[in-house]
Order: structure tokens, then C-alpha cells, then sequence
């Protein structure tokens, strides 16, 4: 069984001290550090990072788990956070060999530092366009660091080729060879790995990838393998099509409760009248509708032959603030934003207004648009 398997066992919540749950969104932790430790003490030659909150690195993991499980290599897999990084001197493993960064490629420096400290191969995975800088020539003249940029590629879809190709590689004495998934996780994974790179990759294309992000997002806060010992078979386990009928759940019932509201629109006068009109809405404790519903006023004004513009309006700690969006992109909604102090795009814009300010707006045709 591989080192990194044991360790998770052995990282379980409930073998933790108390305080390590106060800890709990921390990663360079005592837990961490003990895990890191251990291995030292056993020489583990290979370490594997992965970029936390991040599924393309929690996918990468999941590779490099089942890569070394498969092959039982000892291997020690970590979720490296921004937020509480480690640091060179944390990582300097006895007997470490190979390092993977899985969907970043570390700070400034760090895998360079790491790999001249420790005489280690660095093998890293990016898929943004900030890290082709990172490609220096002198990074890149040393052998020992092997980083694989693709602007086109996601990381985890990238970190699947690779230790694919490497477990392919790979020859028995009976000669057979082993596959990283079995036919029918494959399918269900690749499918994953598919959506989580139309994301990663601003493209938007695949059929409901809105509803999949939001059926995905209730993962996000369970991909650190130290304080969940079961993540690598949670992803294992992820389909499409179940995210996907969460996402949609979750749309249709952010509809129902924004239809609710549409029945009560009234005109606004924007800027007193300046900026002509539109339809607007009172949203005081559904703020977080701002973006749908604006949207969906914008089409109601245009079709009732005002500004195709939609003004959502909340409180939010004791001001009044006003949420603009437009669909027309020939309709610039910051530049009423901008006037009162407000900014943002011109699709989408927000400020507060004072209240008598606001009700100089109200349209003498305020009364409920049925």
C-alpha cells in the first residue's frame, strides 16, 4: 500500500489534537507538517502538491494517487494553499526524488529553490496564461525542472495524459500492463475532466456547464485529503450528469423565487430622468438574485420600449445600494454607476444611492407593473 494512503488513515479527524480542528482551513499545519516528517523519517522519494481550492489539482491528485498506488511507490501527497504556503525549508524530504506541482507551479522561485536544495526532479502542471512567464531561461535550463504549460489543456486533463502515458510505460514479468482507471470509471471521469476544463478554459461551451459548476461547487470545500481521507474516492465517484441535475435544481429554484419578484416591478427614472428609464425591483433579503433578476428586467424594459436596462434594488448594511445590468451590449450601465460613485462594467454596475436621492427616481408610474 503506498505511504500516501497511510498517512490519510493516520491524519483522520478524529486521531487529530483539538486544536488542529481550529486549524482546519489551514494547510501548512501541524498535521501537515507531521505527514511531512514521517516521510522524511522513511525517505519517501516522491512528494506531490497539488493547488488547493482547485478540482483541475485535486484531479491531478487524484492521477498521482492512483499512478503510485498502482506501482505501490511510496508517496506523500499534499494540498498546497496560497493562502498558508509552505515553505522550502517544510519540504526538504530525506531521500525525496521527484516533486509534482499539480495545476500551479509554486511561488516565485520555489520549485527552483527546492530542486537545488534537494537535487529532486520538479515535474509541474499550468494551465494559465500568467505562468508561461514563469518559464524563465534560467528555470528552464536546469534539467531538473520539467514544467508543462498549456494554455490550451487544463492541468488535471494534462496530469491524466502524463500518468497515464508513464503507468503505460511501465513492463511486469508477465508482461501486462496496467491502467490507470478501469473502463467504466474512465468514462465517468473523462466526462468530468471534460467540464472541468471548459471552465478552466473560459470556453463555456459544453451543454448545462452553468449547472455543473454549481453542482460542483458543494465539493469545493472537501478537497483537502488531509482533513478528508475519503477524497480521492469522492472523485472518483462525481458524474456529470448528478452535478448537473443539482445545478439545474438549484437554477430552477433561483428562478422560482426571482419570478416571485418580477411580479412587483415599478420604473425608475435613472439619474432623475437623465439616463432615461427602466424597469427596476425592490430585492431587500435576495441580493444574491441581483444578476438573474437584472438581467430579466433588462429584456422586460426593452420590451416595454424603456432603456434595456434592469435596476435591482437592496439594502445592504443600512445603504441602499442599486445593482444595474443590461443585456445590450450597444448599453453602457456604468456610466449611471460611475456618476454616483459607483463603478463597473457596462453589462454590469452597482452603487449606492441615498435614500431621498432614490425616491427622486421613483417614476410617477411607480405603481407595481403587472
Amino acid at each position: 500500500m503506498s505511504l500516501s494512503a497511510t498517512f490519510k488513515r493516520r491524519l483522520t479527524a478524529s486521531s487529530l489534537p483539538s486544536r488542529f480542528h481550529i486549524l482546519v482551513r489551514r494547510f501548512r499545519s501541524d498535521a501537515a507538517l507531521e505527514a511531512i516528517r514521517e516521510a522524511s523519517e522513511n525517505e519517501t522519494p516522491n512528494l506531490v502538491l497539488y493547488n488547493y481550492p482547485s478540482f483541475s489539482g485535486a484531479y491531478g491528485a487524484l492521477f498521482a494517487h492512483l499512478y503510485h498506488s498502482r506501482l505501490d511507490l511510496p508517496c506523500l501527497i499534499l494540498p498546497f494553499s496560497a493562502a498558508a504556503p509552505f515553505r522550502v525549508d517544510d519540504l526538504c524530504i530525506e531521500g525525496m526524488k521527484t516533486c509534482y506541482f499539480l495545476d500551479f507551479l509554486g511561488p516565485k522561485d520555489f520549485a527552483l529553490e527546492l530542486s537545488r536544495r534537494k537535487s529532486s526532479e520538479i515535474i509541474g502542471f499550468d494551465h494559465r496564461k500568467s505562468a508561461l512567464c514563469r518559464n524563465s531561461p534560467s528555470e528552464n535550463s536546469d534539467m531538473k525542472l520539467r514544467f508543462h504549460v498549456n494554455i490550451e489543456k487544463s492541468s488535471s486533463a494534462a496530469a491524466y495524459e502524463y500518468f497515464c502515458s508513464k503507468l503505460s510505460e511501465t513492463r511486469f514479468d508477465n508482461d501486462d500492463s496496467i491502467n490507470l482507471l478501469n473502463h467504466e470509471d474512465r468514462e465517468r471521469v473523462e466526462m468530468v475532466l471534460k467540464y472541468i476544463q471548459d471552465g478552466d478554459l473560459r470556453q463555456w461551451s459544453l451543454p448545462d456547464i452553468k449547472a455543473f459548476n454549481i453542482g460542483l461547487k458543494e465539493w469545493r470545500s472537501k478537497l483537502n485529503c488531509i482533513t478528508n481521507s475519503s477524497m480521492f474516492q469522492q472523485l472518483m465517484e462525481i458524474s456529470c450528469a448528478d452535478l448537473i441535475t443539482r445545478g439545474n435544481a438549484y437554477l430552477s429554484g433561483r428562478q422560482t423565487a426571482a419570478n416571485k419578484l418580477l411580479r412587483k416591478v415599478f420604473r425608475v427614472r435613472l439619474g432623475r430622468g437623465f439616463y432615461g428609464e427602466c424597469l427596476g425591483v425592490r430585492a431587500d433579503g435576495n441580493s444574491d438574485f441581483s444578476d438573474e433578476i437584472g438581467k430579466e428586467l433588462s429584456q422586460m424594459s426593452a420590451t416595454a420600449g424603456l432603456r434595456p436596462i434592469g435596476a435591482v434594488i437592496h439594502m445592504q448594511r443600512n445603504n441602499l445600494k442599486m445593482c444595474l445590468r443590461t443585456l445590450d451590449s450597444s448599453t453602457d450601465t456604468s456610466e449611471v454607476a460611475k456618476a454616483y460613485g459607483g463603478g463597473g462594467s457596462p453589462s454590469s454596475s452597482s452603487f449606492i444611492i441615498r435614500m431621498d436621492e432614490y425616491n427622486q427616481w421613483l417614476s410617477t408610474q411607480s405603481s407595481p407593473i403587472r
